[in-house]
């Protein structure tokens, strides 16, 4: 079997649920950051509504642009938790995802979707509570003639995704979590969410970042001074 021969992979790992479960409640931005910066798929996969907050093992799609046969097939691999993944062989502006496939996709317990092309029945989608993000939102529609795969490594925004990897994905965006990873990444995430409480703290105290963060001496070092507004503006009159 060659890489680029269609395939449907079934039952792929995941994380452990409760691991999953604790990242959702961390936020997109915290678990980019508690693992270095890394793993977000990029701020043009938006969300179609605001306030949901997900984390869910991923089950990967990769269709070719505008041909939604494979998510249909994808459907019968995913389960409770899971979050679809789509990404298409090439860009693709196409409405390949609309209210019908999310109410499939409910009854088998899937908790959202993340798309790398279009999505329709977007007041639809929200008046179910079903969570999206998508790269772009169309009317137009698409065919199902063309293979492709289930469950195999997919790229997003240059970020790969492997299925049984976690989605986390809230108002700011959408990041990947390593299946491997997932357990490492909570707990840095938690040492982040604790140290950042700590921080507010202090700000409600009335204390500086300049101050907290050492940032006073890192000014000084980029040769930024002080001056009166006055001492300035009369210098640069002269």
């Amino acid at each position: 079997m060659t890489a680029d021969q269609p395939v449907i992979l079934t039952d792929p790992p995941r994380a452990q649920q409760l691991v999953v479960n604790q990242l959702a409640t961390m936020g997109a931005a915290t678990v980019h950051e508690a693992m270095g910066r890394i793993g977000a798929l990029g701020p043009d996969l938006r969300p179609i509504q605001t306030g949901a907050r997900i984390a869910g093992s991923a089950v990967t799609v990769r269709c070719w642009p505008g041909d939604n046969l494979m998510i249909h097939a994808a459907v019968e691999q995913c389960g409770p938790g899971d979050v679809l993944v789509v990404a298409t062989a090439a860009p693709s502006t196409h409405g390949m995802f609309g209210d019908l496939f999310a109410t499939a996709l409910r009854y088998r317990g899937v908790i959202g979707l993340v798309i790398d092309a279009g999505v329709r029945d977007t007041a639809d989608l929200r008046e179910m509570g079903f969570p999206v993000w998508s790269r772009h939102v169309s009317t137009e529609g698409s065919v199902k003639a063309t293979p492709g795969s289930v469950n195999v490594p997919v790229v997003v925004s240059g970020q790969s995704i492997d299925a049984g990897d976690i989605i986390v994905a809230d108002d700011d965006g959408v990041v990947v979590v390593r299946r491997e990873a997932a357990s490492a990444t909570l707990e840095a995430a938690k040492a982040r969410v604790e140290k950042e409480a700590l921080t507010r703290a202090a700000f409600l105290q009335g204390e500086l970042g300049l101050d907290r963060y050492g940032l006073r001496q890192t000014l000084a070092d980029l040769g930024v001074t002080y001056r009166s507004y006055g001492d300035h503006h009369a210098t640069e009159q002269r």
